[in-house]
């Protein structure tokens, strides 16, 4: 069994930063791949950074130059870095990362979800 747990969420100036983590533990032999989400009141969850264990990560169109997904393999955790923050970055933040366990099998994992709040 693999938990997620996500912090580093809460409210922010326009112009500020933010760093979410997403800490995994568990039967974990390795983090495959990680992605962050975020969904705003009335719209449908939307892709944020995507990141493969080859080292490439893409961006949403929106945050791409402002934010900045890493990782600590020794730590399973996951970070997205946000920078010069927007009102309209407003939303619940979700990590989702593929891990492989023991077993040998590899499973798909989502975060709680955590809020991040940008006032104008």
């Amino acid at each position: 069994q693999v938990q997620l747990v996500e912090s580093g969420g809460g409210l922010a100036q326009a112009g500020g930063s933010l760093r979410l983590s997403c800490a995994a533990s568990g039967s974990i032999v390795s983090i495959d791949a990680m992605a962050w989400y975020r969904q705003a009141p009335g719209r449908q969850r939307e892709l944020v950074a995507r990141a493969t264990s080859g080292g490439s990560t893409d961006y949403a169109d929106s945050v791409k130059g402002r934010f900045t997904g890493s990782r600590d393999n020794a730590e399973n955790t996951v970070y997205l870095q946000m920078e010069r923050l927007k009102p309209e970055d407003t939303a619940v933040y979700y990590c989702n990362v593929f891990v492989t366990v023991v077993s040998g099998l590899t499973y798909s994992y989502w975060g709680q979800g955590t809020q991040v709040t940008v006032s104008s």
